[in-house]
């Protein structure tokens, strides 16, 4: 296969999938290897940007997502005449901040830094996909632990989580150790 038909592939993969694409199924299916894969991936965005298309591809921690270009909004919501969805409110932010630094982690430990009921606040939050159930505690009563989606990551502009800016008198985010500090907790 000519590398003409390796793009037209990849472009056809994404389009027709909708959604992210994991990178080691695209590399499969395309028949293009992952380290080749990412700079055809560039190849293909310089193609939109150069002729000006309203579509863009991007990466997405693991997987790579077609879409809009973020100018086109206004465009799209007056085609399809879409209804803006509302922000989020204070108390979401306040709730996805939480678990996007501290991921995974229980209703109840988002509660306790909050020192309120979060219950709604969550699952107004798996409602819009911003964050999803992933799993279990090995506790009593073994509760739920949620984290972050890449409707999160595309929402926000981030490449994956620990694109996360630091927080203040953090120098930087260690993901892996989050799993350890909600073990103890």
């Amino acid at each position: 296969m000519e590398i003409k038909e390796k793009l037209g592939a990849i472009e056809a993969i994404l389009f027709a999938g909708g959604e992210p694409v994991e990178i080691y199924r695209l590399s499969e299916a395309s028949g293009v290897d992952t380290a080749t894969l990412s700079s055809m991936i560039k190849l293909l965005n310089e193609r939109y940007s150069d002729c000006g298309s309203g579509i863009c591809i991007k990466k997405l921690e693991n997987s790579y997502q077609m879409c809009t270009r973020e100018e086109f909004a206004p465009y799209i919501c007056k085609a399809l005449e879409t209804k803006r969805s509302a922000p989020l409110s204070n108390a979401a932010m306040e709730a996805l901040t939480i678990i996007a630094y501290n991921q995974p982690v229980s209703k109840g430990f988002v509660e306790n830094v909050r020192g309120i009921d979060s219950s709604s606040v969550i699952n107004n939050l798996v409602e819009k996909g911003l964050v999803e159930e992933a799993g279990r505690l090995d506790v009593p009563g073994k509760p739920i632990v949620y984290r972050t989606t890449a409707v999160f990551l595309r929402c926000f502009g981030l490449s994956s989580i620990s694109d996360l800016p630091a927080l203040m008198g953090q120098t930087e985010i260690d993901i892996d150790d989050s799993e350890n500090k909600q073990k103890e907790r």
